[in-house]
């Protein structure tokens, strides 16, 4: 199972060439792995007021091909691995085409850990919120 988020780049996103900055991605990421998670019928807000916050701790980004001004882009991401400590998320950056191809300008990773919000120390996940770790982790993308 994945998500798919869809982001039209802004001209704020890029530089004077009309190319998105590369700084770009990881907030586009960011988007993918929100509404990953609302897939799963909660938000960041409610990990966050159940005392549980996901720091991130690796990030991978390689690119293939820029986006441009006004590109539509989908970004899709899948849990690649979970464990009670940690979270890794993987991502794809394509463009659709005028002709509806899909063309990959960018693929990554990140990678999260599961902290308490209160003390800032690794936290377990799958005590802390079985029913959310059990769905999460049977719908691990097989890399």
């Amino acid at each position: 199972m994945h998500s798919r988020s869809y982001i039209t780049v802004r001209y704020a996103e890029t530089d004077k060439m009309g190319i998105a900055h590369h700084s770009n991605y990881p907030i586009w990421f960011e988007v993918g792995r929100t509404d990953f998670i609302k897939m799963f019928k909660t938000t960041y807000t409610d990990l966050e007021n159940a005392g549980v916050m996901l720091p991130l701790v690796n990030l991978n980004c390689h690119f293939n091909l820029p986006a441009m001004y006004e590109d539509e882009l989908i970004v899709r991401t899948w849990c690649i691995h979970m464990t009670a400590a940690r979270i890794e998320f993987l991502y794809s950056v394509k463009r659709r085409d005028e002709d509806g191809k899909e063309v990959e300008l960018c693929y990554g990773s990140t990678e999260h850990g599961f902290i308490d919000a209160k003390t800032f120390k690794p936290c377990n996940v799958k005590k802390r919120l079985p029913e959310l770790y059990a769905k999460l982790n049977g719908n691990i993308k097989e890399i």
